[in-house]
């Protein structure tokens, strides 16, 4: 069952008051949170770290898998397959 989200980017600091936030909806075959509460256990990167590259790979790779056998995604598509088998491997040391 696909999951549904919000996602929002907004700048902050001095020149963010004159900007919008982006706002889109997504969704995904994954459970983004269940993942990165995974990824944070498997201590992949440093805890401020853990949403970051959770979310944003995984919305990526949504995105890549529905376009895989198109260019420029097929070549890439194999690679990131690899990375995605081998964070789920992943041991912390």
């Amino acid at each position: 069952m696909p999951h549904k989200y919000r996602v929002a980017v907004e700048e902050i600091g001095d020149e963010a008051v004159t900007k919008e936030p982006l706002v889109f909806e997504v969704t995904n075959h994954d459970d983004l949170l269940h993942i990165l509460k995974l990824v944070q256990e498997k201590r992949v990167v440093p805890p401020e770290e853990a949403a970051e590259l959770t979310i944003g790979f995984k919305l990526f790779a949504e995105v890549l898998l529905r376009h895989r056998a198109k260019p420029p995604f097929a070549d890439f598509f194999p690679h990131v397959k690899e990375f995605m088998q081998q964070l789920k491997r992943y041991e912390p040391r």
